[in-house]
């Protein structure tokens, strides 16, 4: 059987591999003047493998141990992750609505239409998605060093 040590560290490993991923992923967003539907799915490709890499080892490793070693620190690691997620979700409630509105009007074809004038809401909308992004990427961060020092601790601390 292999040891839970070495378990911890693949779970780490990939949750950590997936920053560059979300990073990249942002970068594209944040550098494109106009989102075409080819930059959208570019960037959707490198945010889905990013989350896919930190949620897989999150439902698969941690949820299920979080009560086996539980402790202040890892209900301060719970907490930022699904504080995280949670601001994920509300970003994505920005993407919906930008996304219909931007496909109905064609706009994602059509590189010269104003996405400001496409809806009256979409100011409102892209700004429930930038605080949800950044809120997500934050609290991730802050999720992933509470997770490094308690593999730390948890892992490495005591073979020494």
């Amino acid at each position: 059987m292999v040891d839970e040590s070495v378990i911890a560290a693949a779970a780490g490993l990939s949750v950590t591999a997936s920053l560059p991923f979300l990073l990249y992923g942002a970068w594209i967003m944040i550098d494109t003047e106009t989102v075409t539907w080819t930059v959208l799915m570019r960037h959707l490709r490198y945010i889905g493998v990013g989350l896919a890499l930190t949620t897989v080892p999150i439902v698969g490793w941690m949820l299920p141990r979080l009560f086996d070693r539980l402790s202040g620190l890892a209900v301060i690691h719970a907490f930022l992750g699904v504080q995280a997620y949670a601001l994920l979700a509300f970003a994505l409630t920005g993407i919906a609505r930008i996304l219909q509105a931007k496909r109905n009007a064609d706009a994602y074809e059509d590189p010269d239409v104003d996405i400001d004038e496409i809806h009256e809401d979409m100011g409102h909308w892209r700004a429930r998605l930038r605080a949800g992004v950044a809120g997500f990427m934050l609290l991730w961060l802050c999720a992933w060093v509470t997770g490094l020092y308690r593999f730390y601790a948890i892992h490495v601390a005591p073979m020494v």
